[in-house]
């Protein structure tokens, strides 16, 4: 039986649509491919597809799509922390992490990666691989002059500074198979209603505030504008480059 480690950050889903085609940045570096809006079960079931099918030469990939509403389960969650989910699915996923949400306005990229293959730098190992896709996330933050950190013991992206300080901006949810593969990946709020945020504990934790980058200041980002900027930031970190 094949090992798999969780990090935190179902049915029987229906067949993906088709992606757009695949851009290449470089050689060994991550492709980027833009799924659209898709339905989370999809994006969930073509996630274990592609990772059952890998080889040692299948090409890594960042997939850059928004969801519909939907609640999703870390393996270990507790259903507890659903307080009130009204008419939004909850679906339980495989990844690491506790409850959180996805829905329109949110940036979400998710992680295809072998990180035991050797690549430009070094090979990335769990707590390196983290540590990159947060700073991603904070360089991400700091193109549009607001403020990111980590929390100890919590991982994702908070505000630093301002009102919203320790309000959460962005999660960070993956799964780490046994043989180094990965899949899930991070969400980062752009501009969306986050009134369903309070049918939750986010990611755990009651009464965390979430927010998005809109409220923070960031008037006029544009979703498709963040999500360009944060996977060309995830292969950046990944190129040594950053």
């Amino acid at each position: 039986m094949q090992t798999a480690t969780h990090i935190a950050g179902a049915q029987e889903a229906p067949a993906a649509p088709a992606a757009t085609a695949a851009v290449l940045p470089g050689p060994g570096l991550p492709q980027i491919v833009r799924r659209g809006v898709e339905p989370y079960e999809a994006s969930f079931a073509a996630m274990r597809a592609y990772t059952d099918a890998r080889t040692p030469e299948t090409p890594d990939q960042l997939w850059i799509v928004e969801h519909p509403p939907v609640y999703t389960l870390g393996l270990g969650a507790d259903r507890a922390h659903v307080l009130n989910p009204h008419d939004i699915p909850v679906v339980q996923t495989d990844r690491g992490g506790e409850v959180t949400f996805h829905g329109p306005g949110q940036a979400v990229i998710y992680l295809l990666m072998d990180l035991r293959r050797n690549r430009p730098g070094a090979r990335l190992f769990a707590r390196e691989f983290v540590h990159n896709i947060e700073q991603a996330v904070i360089e991400t933050l700091a193109a549009y002059n607001l403020a990111g950190e980590r929390k100890q013991g919590a991982p994702g992206i908070y505000a630093a500074d301002g009102p919203w300080q320790g309000a959460k901006v962005a999660a960070l949810g993956l799964k780490i198979r046994g043989n180094g593969c990965t899949y899930h990946g991070v969400s980062l709020n752009v501009e969306m209603d986050l009134t369903p945020f309070s049918g939750i504990n986010p990611c755990g934790y009651e009464g965390l505030a979430t927010i998005d980058m809109k409220t923070l200041g960031a008037e006029h980002a544009r979703l498709d504008e963040v999500q360009t900027l944060l996977a060309e930031k995830l292969i950046a970190r990944f190129a040594g480059m950053a």
